[in-house]
Formats: structure tokens, sequence, C-alpha cells
């Protein structure tokens, strides 16, 4: 080593300020794409210090790098799911369908810590698979994101934890700030849906929504299972209405069918959020949703365009393509 090499190396900080430097160093690379030469000129060190720091944050674990196997995914049918249905991506968790939900937000959570660029907002729902995501999305994620919640919440139900605090733990763990929706999902007259929506403050919410870079949601179910049913936000007889109609289940409280058509335009224009229209315009739309209850209403989003990237399970994404031209 060069008397130049130990010199250097003895003006590197020690214990506290060198782990803080480690910790800068690790994000320009990691997160900020920079090369050994951008640290050095913006540090004040040279590459061979930058390159010692970040084998050391790696022997220390401040940094951990996770590789996930091709293996682990499904990329046969995920290139079907592509090709049938126009998508941009597709991501299919291979395994029992019993086993779906959990694998599919943790596969939801890479996918999204994994997004290149780093978007500066995200709009994101609420519900039992987003919060799921929202656990397994690593730390430091993003860095400074809006998370913008794009559909009105509904009132706690018991036995569903933390199904609200999506937004507040995607912003938490992408260092950034959460702009809540602050409206109910579904109101019971058009009117009152038409006077929220002119406030001030949820019209602006709503811009934000609408033009955030990236979208992320799950889908909701019909019937008994539906959370809108059982948080007083739908009417048990509506429900029952909404299911002669054909519906099969919701997305952001949009009820719509097999076909991926709304099924009662009225209850639709009491709907609080962003819009069938505003997710097929969407640029980057991303679907995230499993199990069996949730097959037909993942096909009749897939057919209405409203996604461009779905992330899901085997057997889901098998529905989709065996059924993808049905009448």
């Amino acid at each position: 080593m060069s008397d130049d090499t130990d010199r250097t190396s003895n003006r590197l900080p020690q214990e506290g300020g060198r782990d803080q430097l480690m910790v800068s160093i690790a994000r320009m690379t990691y997160q900020q794409n920079k090369t050994l030469t951008e640290i050095a000129a913006e540090t004040g060190l040279n590459r061979w210090q930058v390159s010692r720091l970040l084998q050391e944050a790696r022997d220390l674990g401040i940094v951990r790098i996770e590789i996930v196997p091709r293996t682990l995914r499904h990329p046969d049918l995920e290139a079907r799911l592509i090709h049938a249905f126009g998508l941009q991506d597709a991501v299919v968790v291979p395994g029992p369908a019993e086993e779906g939900p959990d694998g599919v937000a943790q596969a939801a959570g890479q996918y999204l810590a994994a997004l290149k660029p780093k978007p500066r907002s995200i709009g994101v729902s609420w519900g039992r698979t987003m919060a799921a995501v929202a656990h397994w999305l690593p730390p430091d994620w993003a860095e400074g994101i809006s998370v913008v919640q794009i559909n009105g919440t509904v009132a706690p139900v018991p036995g569903i934890a933390h199904h609200n605090d999506v937004a507040e733990t995607f912003a938490r763990k992408g260092r950034g700030r959460m702009i809540p929706l602050p409206v109910p999902a579904i109101v019971g007259e058009i009117l009152t849906r038409e006077v929220l929506e002119k406030d001030r403050i949820v019209a602006d919410v709503l811009r934000q929504a609408e033009a955030a870079q990236v979208l992320a949601f799950s889908l909701g179910v019909a019937g008994e299972g539906s959370v809108l049913q059982r948080s007083g936000n739908i009417l048990k007889a509506e429900m029952a209405g909404l299911l002669r109609a054909g519906a099969v289940g919701d997305v952001l409280g949009h009820f719509i069918s097999r076909q991926g058509e709304i099924v009662d335009p009225d209850l639709d224009a009491r709907t609080i959020g962003l819009t069938l229209s505003n997710l097929r315009q969407h640029e980057r739309s991303i679907g995230i949703v499993s199990g069996q209850e949730k097959h037909d209403v993942t096909l009749g989003t897939l057919r209405a365009g409203l996604v461009t990237v779905l992330v899901t399970d085997e057997a889901t994404a098998t529905f989709a393509l065996e059924h993808a031209h049905d009448r």
C-alpha cells in the first residue's frame, strides 16, 4: 500500500461519524446510482476510500443486499399475462393458493422498492392486502416520497387491524409525507359527493392522486366479505342489489362485473376517489391481488385495462388466462 493511501485512510472519521459516512455513501450508491468517482467528489474522499467504506458497510450489516431469484416467481405465466392483457409487467408468485396472500404482498413490496427511477409520489389504497404490502416494504424504500390516498376511507372494522394505516406506513418507510383523503369511500347521496369533491382540501388531494407517478392498489370482494359492507358504507340491501346486477368485486370502491363494467351507476356516482377512467389513463397503475375469492374481480380488472402491472398468485394468474377470451 502506498504512503498516499495510508495518509488518506487515516483521515477517515471514526466511530459515529464513520457510521454516518457509510450510510451516506451507501445511499448515494444504491439509491441514487452514483459512481465511485461522483461519490468521491461529493465527499472529499478518494475512490479507494469510498470502496473501502462500502465494503465495511456490507460487513457490518449497514448494507444488506437481497437477491430474489426468478425461481421465486413464475416467468412463463408473467409473460403470458403481459401478452394476453397488454400489461407493462407482471409478477406471479408460485405455490399453493393458500400461501398466496402473504407471498404476493411480500413480492409487491419488493417490486415497489425496486422501481427505477425511484418515484417521488405514489397513490395508494387502503385494505388488508395493502397493509400487508406496507409491512413488507423495506425501510428507506424511497427518499422523501409523497404518499397520497386515492380512495375515500371506511370506519374501523372489528377484526381488521391497521387497514387504514397504509399511506402512513408507506410514507414513514419512504422518509416522506402522507396526504390523506379525509372523506368516506361511499356517501349516501350524489349531491354529497359533489359537494365534498368541490371542497378545496379534498379537490387538492384528488388532483395530487391523479398526478401521482405510481398508483398501487388492491381489489375488493363483493358479498358478505366486503369491507365496504362490514363498515357500513354499503347497506346489506345495496350489496344484494350489486350481486344481482353481476358485481364480482370492487376497484377503489367501484363495483364491476366479470367484464370490467360498472354494475350500478347510481352507487358509483356516490363513490369518492380516483375513477376507473383515471386508472385507465395512468401510465403506471399496479394492481395487487390474491386468493380464489378475487379471481373474477381480477379478470374484470384486466379486461377493463385498469392496471398496467399485476402482482398476483399462480392460481389467480392461471384463472385469468383461462378465461381471458370468455364472452
